[in-house]
């Protein structure tokens, strides 16, 4: 972490940090990483006594070591008892702050007037950058890497997604240092661990100014809960709005996350007048439990997008494992499950079948990822190399009609499950409030 260069502090006083704004060492301010401590009900309540709270709290804290003039006072209570619905938490957070701090008050920007974060059909995910354990990473393919990113930023591809835990930290290492030093202008996805030690609000928004730092970036585009916690969920939602509000990510989202639990995040964040972007998941042809449990048609119902991690299976999707070859790793007792299975060739040349029809370059990868797409999801397939990335984007060059998607629905759901949820070691219920987790 300590081989990137020193975050670069932007102006607006919401993202400033608490020096600048003058709060004392140990105060609640909404500066750090916490909101300032109030009853639980007012946690996510944002109507005018909520923001009164928080505008009290954020003033008294600031006026600790600055003298509020009465003219600033003035304008914090205006904005506070405005009692109107343009006058949002996140509106009084910037006019409290700004008046507390000495300074001019800011643009009133709503949450609501933010535009919702449009993502593209396609990207690329960064686990296996920085990861040893499931995918023997190694610094010597550090270049290998970045052939693969400039692959992917000269074909269009915008979206990259990674994580605090992959590596740790080394693939937000990597793919920050890879945007610096091309120039390259992508929307950049990561997300929050919630760990079991994890346990308030806070604890998000000091993971995602880690994240900022180890990126070299000034703004998240996309930020996500990478995984359901073991109890305090609702505080990691409280989290994730405190650090849109603050102005640390310009979208937020979630990952492995049932139709329960995308409903309350859902339900807890619109109350703030943000949009819950996306629920990243694992999706594919040999994994379709989101789509035929009912959790793909909540997150559509809700605008929800759906990312599709592992889209290619783990590789078993990539045509190129036989009992031959097969791969190292964890991941070779999975392919041989595949390969025993009876109905795999039959499945397989399905999917030769139709990417014959494509072309006679066109891969059994690609024609996973237009499934993918032609889904309505966004797949995020990862690439080590410039081989693997040239195949991947090769599936933005056509797109399925709906026979063939027929074909190759009927032709999965033949196979015998080996990747299946109840084998996730994520957490499936809540411990403290029992809101069903993960599903898929």
């Amino acid at each position: 972490d300590s081989m990137l260069p020193p975050l670069r502090h932007v102006s607006s006083p919401l993202a400033a940090g608490p020096s600048a704004a003058g709060a004392a060492p140990g105060s609640a301010h909404s500066l750090g990483g916490s909101l300032p401590a109030r009853p639980h009900s007012a946690s996510r309540g944002h109507g005018q006594a909520g923001v009164a709270v928080v505008t009290a709290s954020v003033v008294a804290a600031l006026s600790t070591r600055r003298r509020v003039r009465g003219h600033r006072a003035a304008v914090v209570l205006r904005a506070s008892q405005a009692g109107n619905a343009e006058t949002s938490r996140r509106d009084v957070f910037a006019w409290s702050v700004a008046a507390a701090a000495g300074s001019a008050a800011p643009v009133k920007v709503s949450a609501a007037a933010q535009p919702k974060l449009e993502l593209p059909s396609f990207g690329v995910g960064a686990w296996a950058w920085g990861d040893r354990l499931f995918w023997g990473y190694n610094e010597a393919e550090d270049p290998a890497i970045r052939g693969a990113f400039e692959t992917c930023v000269n074909a269009g591809v915008k979206l990259f997604d990674t994580a605090e835990i992959y590596g740790p930290g080394r693939s937000e290492e990597l793919l920050g240092s890879f945007i610096r030093e091309t120039g390259a202008n992508v929307q950049v996805a990561t997300k929050f661990a919630a760990l079991p030690w994890k346990t308030s609000r806070s604890d998000v928004v000091s993971a995602c100014k880690g994240s900022l730092q180890r990126l070299g970036m000034e703004t998240i585009d996309l930020y996500q809960i990478h995984f359901p916690g073991p109890w305090k969920n609702e505080e990691f939602w409280d989290g994730l709005g405190d650090c849109y509000e603050q102005g640390l990510v310009k979208a937020v989202g979630v990952s492995n996350y049932g139709s329960e639990a995308v409903r309350g995040i859902h339900k807890v964040l619109k109350e703030r007048g943000i949009p819950l972007t996306s629920n990243q998941v694992q999706y594919s042809l040999v994994y379709r439990f989101p789509e035929l449990n009912g959790m793909k048609a909540t997150c559509d119902e809700l605008g929800v997008r759906i990312l599709a991690y592992s889209p290619l299976g783990l590789g078993v999707l990539t045509g190129k494992f036989s009992q031959e070859n097969l791969p190292s790793g964890p991941r070779r007792a999975l392919v041989e499950k595949f390969l025993a299975d009876p109905a795999w060739n039959e499945f397989q040349t399905t999917m030769r079948t139709v990417a014959a029809t494509k072309g006679p370059e066109v891969s059994p990868s690609q024609i996973a990822l237009a499934w993918c797409m032609a889904k309505g999801t966004t797949p995020i397939p990862g690439a080590r190399n410039v081989r693997q990335a040239t195949d991947n984007v090769g599936a933005l060059k056509f797109s399925l009609s709906a026979s063939e998607v027929e074909a190759l629905d009927t032709a999965s759901l033949r196979l015998q499950p080996v990747l299946t949820p109840s084998l996730s070691p994520m957490v499936k219920e809540s411990v403290d409030t029992k809101i069903k987790l993960f599903e898929a």
